[in-house]
């Protein structure tokens, strides 16, 4: 039986992890006025047809805090990185000059950083639902384990290490949380 709630415990941990992955992908996707590559990250180009992600056509790199530069490996795809990057909806109005193009990062207002924020904290409360559903899932499976003959002390013993697991990972969505609120707010 311990080695089913070992599975459980390791399973819950996986899945938690999963969720704060993901999180910390959506953070990076909120950007803050400062020039960063990750803010591409979900650019898709007409590939010879295909779509195909900015990274994988071009070279994207940040040339102050405030720019970022796009230097596709084809001259001939430069219309196309462009159109991405406009058809993505991330504000950004890219440059040509003919080999790379340039995009200025325009500074954030005080309104638009606490929408933002709003975001920020969405996101957060998404990953923490997420923690918390597979918290759900594993005392599930210590109930069903209780029903197969599982004793009443492992039980509780293993639910509440469930707790304490679930507990250090929504702490820990919450501290990504204020870091990036933080992030968001210094100009």
């Amino acid at each position: 039986m311990t080695e089913e709630i070992n599975m459980i415990l390791d399973d819950l941990k996986a899945s938690n992890s999963k969720s704060m992955t993901h999180l910390e992908s959506e953070f990076r996707k909120i950007r803050t006025g400062k020039a960063a590559p990750d803010m591409l990250d979900g650019v898709l180009v007409d590939y010879y047809g295909s779509k195909t992600a900015l990274s994988k056509v071009a070279n994207v790199s940040t040339l102050d805090p405030r720019t970022l530069t796009v230097q596709p490996w084809e001259k001939n795809m430069i219309g196309e990185c462009a159109k991405g990057i406009i058809n993505a909806n991330l504000g950004l109005a890219p440059q040509d000059n003919g080999e790379m193009l340039i995009i200025s990062i325009p500074m954030l207002t005080e309104e638009r950083r606490r929408d933002l924020v709003k975001i920020a904290k969405a996101e957060s409360e998404n990953a923490k639902v997420s923690i918390r559903n597979n918290r759900k899932d594993a005392m599930d499976f210590i109930k069903e384990l209780k029903n197969d003959g599982l004793s009443e002390d492992i039980a509780k013993s293993a639910e509440g290490e469930i707790q304490a697991i679930t507990d250090s990972f929504v702490k820990k969505a919450e501290d990504l949380l204020v870091l990036k609120e933080k992030d968001i707010m210094t100009v």
